[in-house]
């Protein structure tokens, strides 16, 4: 398997232990002050799809997806809406629950809340202190970064660039007390209305950046296989927390970066100020989850890409073919004929199918990568149900070619319906799908997360209508740009 690796600016080998070893991945969850928006789901369905082949290839996953339930985009939506933050944590978190399960994601081995890690917080910020890479000043404690040489080489931003996207994105540059406009805050005073604890740098609450090198080190520990979220957490979040992380601690935070591009809408941003978030429940009541699913995977996930109203109707259509070509075969999604499937040795990296190597990190910010646009794979031997089910590990072996393995379950899927496999083919195809998380029909009626939201969000206390602004300034994974959040970075530079 090849991944693009953020800090390398290039796909390189992915290479874990051999199976059965277990490959630890820490992605940046939800602040859950908004509805899940398709940003959201276009980063967590790629993690998905890593982790489904992941599987297939042997390896147990252990996936840790953090809520941030305390932090400064969700104390003022709370303070808005005039309820408790927890209150809205928990009804937005039970929606997004809702949303992950339509979409047939695998769920977290963990998932902590930051509200109850701030001890480990306390402790990790007393760390850092500690080996001289911390200061406090009127009780609010900042990361040093004039102490850390390598800060700003995940993002590989200039000075200037940092700076400003430090201001746009929940930094205090301004700050007079700050010994340097790039420190950041690891511990700051609560106001009056806000949640406080108990610490040795005064009352008060966490930074958000401190809050998931916590959780990731204290759930899965140092040397984390992947870590990865939205490209508009490159920088400051991922950048601040690969500095305290190996600053407390002295070892290497993680191997393999992972970032997932920015989704807009129908030529413009997602914004709140337009109304044009396009929310995941709502998709979900008007189509089948697996068609929502099958439409992102038609783009690439370092892609920066728009949503079209019409684009859904492309993906219904491929999911009802694929549900009449394993229907001719009496499958339903179930294991298939899995040696069939598997069809010799899984995972053949380097064959050129859809091949994406170099190029920034969440694309060149107009559209789509600086590599060439993706190919589908090169058609089989057009009678082995095997060669499909190779083409398509291929593909998700070459940079997570999402859009690669969607065009081998059409054209398989068009095979068997026009008689030109063996009679395994259908069994074949309702794995693959399986394996790509598509839900065929036994599975993929119209979403109830309407239904259970009714019992499990409890919103009567919160405005019924989905609040827009999951933006991209401190908090989201995968966020949609919008609103008063700033867009993403330009492109890093080449590396050196």
């Amino acid at each position: 398997m090849r991944l693009y690796d953020t800090a390398r600016r290039a796909v390189v080998p992915f290479e874990p232990s051999p199976p059965p070893a277990e490959v630890r991945i820490y992605v940046c969850g939800i602040t859950p002050y908004d509805s899940t928006h398709l940003g959201h789901a276009n980063t967590y369905l790629a993690y998905d799809l890593l982790i489904r082949r992941l599987e297939d290839l042997g390896h147990p996953v252990r996936m840790v997806r953090n809520i941030t339930d305390v932090d400064d985009s969700i104390l003022p939506k709370a303070r808005e809406l005039g309820v408790d933050f927890l209150e809205l944590a928990a009804a937005e978190t039970a929606r997004f629950h809702c949303d992950m399960e339509d979409l047939n994601t695998r769920p977290p081995a963990a998932e902590p809340k930051a509200t109850e890690w701030v001890a480990e917080m306390v402790d990790l910020i007393e760390q850092i202190h500690a080996v001289g890479h911390a200061y406090t000043v009127e009780g609010t404690t900042w990361f040093d970064v004039s102490t850390w040489p390598d800060y700003g080489r995940l993002g590989g931003y200039d000075h200037d660039t940092m700076v400003a996207l430090a201001a746009e994105r929940g930094g205090t540059p301004d700050d007079a007390r700050q010994r340097n406009p790039l420190d950041f805050v690891l511990w700051q005073p609560s106001l009056a209305d806000e949640p406080v604890w108990d610490s040795p740098f005064g009352p008060g609450r966490p930074g958000w950046h401190i809050e998931c090198s916590a959780m990731s080190v204290g759930l899965l520990g140092t040397g984390i296989d992947i870590h990865g979220g939205g490209s508009d957490l490159i920088f400051p979040h991922h950048e601040c927390e690969l500095a305290q992380s190996e600053a407390a601690s002295g070892e290497t935070f993680v191997s393999h970066w992972m970032h997932c591009g920015m989704v807009g809408y129908d030529g413009a941003k997602m914004s709140k100020s337009l109304g044009n978030l396009v929310f995941v429940s709502d998709l979900c009541k008007e189509s089948a989850p697996a068609a929502v699913r099958l439409a992102l995977m038609g783009h690439h996930y370092r892609d920066d890409w728009e949503w079209h109203d019409g684009d859904i109707a492309e993906s219904e259509t491929l999911l009802d073919t694929l549900n009449e070509a394993v229907r001719q075969g009496g499958a339903s999604g179930g294991p298939g004929t899995g040696d069939a499937a598997r069809g010799g040795a899984p995972g053949a990296a380097g064959t050129g199918i859809a091949g994406r190597s170099g190029g920034a990190p969440g694309a060149a910010y107009g559209g789509v990568l600086d590599d060439k646009p993706v190919r589908s794979p090169a058609s089989g031997d057009g009678s082995d149900p095997a060669s499909y089910a190779r083409r398509l590990r291929d593909a998700l072996d070459d940079d997570l070619d999402a859009p690669g393995a969607r065009a081998v379950l059409a054209e398989m899927a068009e095979a068997v319906l026009a008689g030109r496999l063996d009679d395994s083919a259908p069994g074949v195809l309702a794995e693959l799908c399986e394996l790509c998380g598509v839900a065929l029909e036994r599975d993929s009626s119209l979403s109830s997360s309407a239904d259970r939201e009714a019992g499990a969000v409890g919103d009567a206390a919160l405005d019924p209508t989905p609040s827009s602004g999951a933006g991209a300034g401190a908090g989201p994974a995968g966020t949609v740009v919008g609103g008063t959040t700033p867009g993403p970075p330009p492109p890093p530079p080449d590396p050196q």
